[in-house]
């Protein structure tokens, strides 16, 4: 068992990641707010789109903008704009949230996708840059997904890239004036390099056709190394 008495992390800080299809950037208001506000869907979508995020609908880009400052503010978020290598598009965020330094543990959340980003492989390659990042970057044991537990769209995604589901909270959080029930997902420091392989093998140009499909789920890429590690580990 891995010695902790000496270990020490710091608290996550604005980050730029690139990546094979996307740049992740640090959101700044005057640089990106009406960029975000807009590839995410503007007045007519960003509500819809952001359904399970527990606070109140916006009634303007200024009022999302100021949701984004308090959560930085009080709340510790380092948010992540993700803009588009091809377009320069900005079309979608995360955010790094609830850092606890102490343990090594992070969370990934207020997750939003543009309809941009839907079924291409720009989604993949943020969260393989953001884990990276947590793990190799900031050395931290523990990588959380934590969703509504009726948004299955997130809890189908978090499994996808290789969260572990832990459990629901029952009754977590009151969100928009109802009940939460929060669905706990997790990645740990060891597990680790078989999905990372996993992540850069279904990232690879060779995964994708000439008309961009995938050749490989990710899943099944990373059910297929686990085989492997497994088959190697008994032999040894």
């Amino acid at each position: 068992m891995r010695d902790l008495r000496n270990y020490k992390v710091a608290a996550p800080a604005p980050v730029t990641l690139k990546g094979r299809f996307v740049t992740l950037e640090p959101y700044d208001r005057d640089t990106h707010l009406q960029a975000l506000w807009d590839g995410l869907g503007g007045a007519d979508g960003i509500n819809p789109l952001l359904k399970y995020f527990p606070n109140d609908d916006f009634a303007d880009v200024n009022a999302f903008g100021d949701w984004l400052e308090n959560a930085r503010v009080h709340s510790s978020f380092v948010t992540l704009v993700s803009r588009d290598n091809a377009t320069g598009k900005v079309v979608g965020m995360a955010s790094y949230m609830r850092p606890d330094p102490k343990n090594g543990v992070i969370e990934v959340g207020s997750v939003a996708h543009g309809a941009s980003m839907k079924r291409s492989p720009l989604s993949t390659d943020v969260h393989y840059l953001m884990a990276k990042h947590v793990f190799e970057g900031l050395d931290y044991r523990r990588y959380e997904w934590k969703c509504h537990n009726d948004n299955e769209p997130s809890k189908t995604t978090a499994r996808r890239y290789g969260f572990t589901f832990e459990g629901v909270f029952r009754q977590h959080v009151i969100s928009k004036g109802a009940n939460r029930d929060t669905a706990w997902f997790s990645m740990i420091d060891v597990e680790w390099p078989l999905l990372k392989a996993a992540f850069e093998a279904w990232l690879s140009p060779d995964n994708f056709g000439a008309d961009g499909t995938q050749k490989r789920r990710l899943e099944d890429i990373r059910a297929e190394l686990a085989k492997g590690a497994n088959a190697k580990g008994a032999n040894a």
